[in-house]
């Protein structure tokens, strides 16, 4: 794996450096000084991954990760800062991880990891911020079947079984994927890819049948015609 490491101080550089050559299977192919330089590099001979540093002068690390998704190839981003008010802020910016300096071994080993493990999968690729014990992780859209509202709170319920807080709205994460999340009710989001079939109650109520879910969530009378509509495409082909 070839990472490129930027820093605008020589020292974290040099850390980080030192850190990756540790690391198995890793090659420090490139340093920049900046975010011009660094987007300049890796038009010229991209590499894999891109540990950025967020506060640089001129164009930061946050503008820099954004340019570098847009990118025909971009390269996996995790973005490296001494503060830690930027979680949220580093999910925005497509950033695959989020490193506090300074910087452990054992967790720049386990962003790298995660960076292999996500290589094979394209740019249109989507994460979500979940928080858990005060701290900001990111999981992987095609890992959740539904989205579920519950008064202030949305909750992201997972092919695991797990489910994890968001901070986003049902509405923001409907007009972020309108291809790949479909609304069954105003409380309620479904992923397209793991709808099923329609499963008809006792009392006349509809609830669809998800891949992997015992029981999916209902659906409004409201939304029903849509998802017959969306169930009719999908045999269709």
């Amino acid at each position: 794996m070839r990472v490129m490491v930027v820093d605008d101080e020589a020292l974290a550089r040099e850390r980080l450096c030192r850190l990756l050559t540790e690391i198995d299977g890793v090659t420090v192919a490139a340093e920049a000084a900046d975010g011009e330089q660094a987007l300049t590099l890796q038009g010229a001979n991209p590499v894999e991954v891109v540990l950025l540093d967020i506060r640089m002068p001129g164009i930061d690390g946050l503008e820099t990760a954004r340019r570098m998704a847009s990118l025909p190839v971009p390269p996996a981003v995790i973005l490296t800062t001494a503060y830690g008010e930027y979680a949220l802020e580093a999910f925005e910016a497509q950033a695959l991880d989020y490193l506090v300096k300074p910087v452990r071994r054992e967790r720049l080993q386990q962003a790298l990891e995660r960076a292999q493990q996500l290589r094979p999968v394209n740019a249109e690729r989507a994460r979500l911020a979940v928080r858990k014990h005060g701290e900001l992780h990111l999981i992987e859209l095609d890992e959740v079947r539904y989205f579920q509202a519950d008064h202030k709170y949305v909750t992201a319920h997972l092919a695991d079984g797990r489910e994890e807080l968001l901070e986003e709205s049902l509405k923001q994460l409907e007009e972020a994927w309108p291809e790949r999340l479909l609304r069954i009710h105003r409380n309620a989001l479904v992923a397209s890819a793991a709808l099923e079939g329609l499963e008809k109650q006792s009392d006349g109520s509809c609830r669809v049948q998800l891949k992997g879910v015992a029981q999916g969530p209902e659906v409004s009378r409201r939304h029903l015609p849509m998802v017959r509509k969306r169930l009719r495409r999908m045999a269709e082909g």
